[in-house]
């Protein structure tokens, strides 16, 4: 079934978005094992993972609406170098993802395509209550607990 164009250019910006997404959740997992953060690699792994499946749910759907993905026009990871600049640099790129997904839905609506809306519809909730209520919450436990006391918390 071929696609509007504007909503296939729009999911391939999603797309470059998620991937870039996936690959800073692996950079920062990769950082927080390393510095012996246990915790916080098992949920940046977890994290990575689902940035997949949103990758494959959204490759699936250009595919299905006759569209050809484009891996190499991903965007470059916001890789941190410190617990905080980390978790910022994540919330930071889930706000942004979940502005996209926002603004394709309505393209989606205007155009009546409601089966690509209800995929994203899942991509948001999913976007919002998992990744960016998680990483609200690091930053509120920093705040409360104090750097030193959260990374304890972390090991």
């Amino acid at each position: 079934m071929k696609g509007d164009q504007r909503i296939l250019d729009s999911l391939q910006n999603l797309l470059n978005k998620e991937i870039a997404g996936r690959d800073q959740y692996l950079a920062h997992s990769g950082k927080y094992l390393d510095w012996g953060l246990n915790k916080l690699h098992v949920q940046m792994q977890h994290e990575m993972e689902e940035e997949q499946t949103h990758i494959d749910a959204i490759v699936n759907r250009m595919l299905f609406l006759e569209g050809n993905p484009d891996y190499a026009q991903k965007e470059k990871p916001n890789v941190g170098d410190s617990v905080i600049e980390m978790l910022s640099n994540d919330l930071n790129s889930e706000i942004e993802v979940a502005r996209m997904l926002r603004e394709i839905i309505q393209l989606c609506e205007e155009l009546a395509d409601y089966e690509t809306r209800n995929i994203l519809q899942t991509l948001l909730h999913d976007t919002e209550m998992d990744h960016i209520y998680w990483l609200e919450q690091q930053h509120g436990l920093i705040e409360k607990m104090g750097l030193s006391n959260y990374l304890q918390s972390q090991m």
